[in-house]
């Protein structure tokens, strides 16, 4: 694919996705407000949160608006197939669905625990096996891993494949669902991430670049309402969509266990609560962290949430430069 082609199919979705996004915050939000889709922050959470209490949730729809507009319109440019973009969307829309069933309960329906942790969790292996299914019996991609910065090895579990499948799809959804807790903090960090799996893709000569500049874009039109002071959270709508989106990419290029290194903050973010949990419970009421997830570990030691924001998505962009040398290694 020539140079110039893979620009335009890159730009295209990105101006498209930031377009669709922006606007519809416009008529989303009011009608968010209406219909009383409000965020309940944690009494026992950061003080300066208790002011978010009230500001509309669910505002992940509109990155999946933007998401779904620009992966459709980059199907119709010359170079870039269906094969390698609908996959992207049908991974990001599912996760988002299973989010948006859970937002709904919550902040419509008033339903305080939304879906129990089993019923997420059910909805969630259901997806992913079914996008595992999907991938290798119709796009016929193997689930073979590249191995980070050792020249043409690809890690093969064989009969394994479909439970590390399952694994990393799950733990990388509910990283990206944990790391939504500071204005701008989620979409920030996977603006970086998606620009990496953008630039791999484009490296492959894969199509799948256009749905990472879809993402970007769709990010970013909703970044201009979310950023601190956020007008409007994703809610797990965009959160669990978030995580399905990278797993669709990571897998697409076979560059799952690139996710720990370019997810370094969904990673932590996830091994913070579980250390606090565990700690917690083993030592009866001692904890690690002044709270987790750690970005309020941060702010409770005195970081502002555009410090957060900032040092995150820094780290961020930093592992996926190196992450790139990984790939062309």
């Amino acid at each position: 694919m020539r140079s110039g082609m893979v620009f335009v199919n890159i730009v295209v979705p990105l101006l498209a996705g930031f377009a669709v996004s922006a606007v519809s915050g416009r008529y989303l939000i009011p009608f968010l407000r209406r219909v009383k889709a409000g965020q309940t922050e944690r009494t026992d959470g950061p003080q300066s949160h208790l002011s978010k209490t009230g500001t509309p949730n669910m505002g992940g729809i509109m990155i999946l608006l933007g998401l779904a507009a620009a992966c459709i319109i980059a199907c119709f440019l010359p170079g870039t197939g269906s094969a390698e973009v609908i996959p992207v969307l049908i991974l990001s829309i599912g996760f988002g669905l299973v989010g948006f069933i859970d937002d709904y309960l919550k902040v419509v329906k008033k339903k305080s625990d939304g879906l129990s942790a089993k019923q997420k969790m059910a909805l969630q292996i259901v997806i992913a096996l079914l996008f595992a299914l999907y991938i290798t019996k119709i796009n016929a991609i193997p689930l073979t891993m590249k191995v980070p910065f050792v020249p043409g090895l690809y890690l093969d579990l064989k009969l394994l494949n479909i439970p590390a499948f399952l694994f990393i799809s799950v733990a990388t959804v509910n990283g990206t669902n944990f790391t939504d807790g500071v204005d701008g903090l989620a979409s920030c960090v996977t603006v970086a991430t998606a620009l990496f799996f953008t630039i791999a893709a484009a490296f492959f000569g894969s199509g799948a670049a256009a749905a990472g500049g879809a993402m970007i874009g769709a990010l970013l039109g909703f970044l201009i309402y979310n950023a601190n002071p956020a007008k409007v959270f994703m809610g797990d709508t965009g959160s669990l969509a978030l995580g399905g989106f990278v797993t669709a990419m990571a897998y697409l290029l076979q560059l799952p266990l690139f996710i720990p290194m370019v997810g370094f903050i969904y990673f932590i973010e996830v091994l913070s609560v579980i250390m606090q949990v565990g700690y917690f419970k083993m030592t009866h009421g001692k904890r690690i962290f002044r709270m987790a997830p750690i970005h309020h570990h941060f702010e409770l030691g005195g970081w502002s949430e555009v410090k957060v924001v900032a040092v995150f998505t820094i780290v961020t962009v930093i592992l996926c430069a190196a992450a790139l040398l990984g790939i062309w290694a």
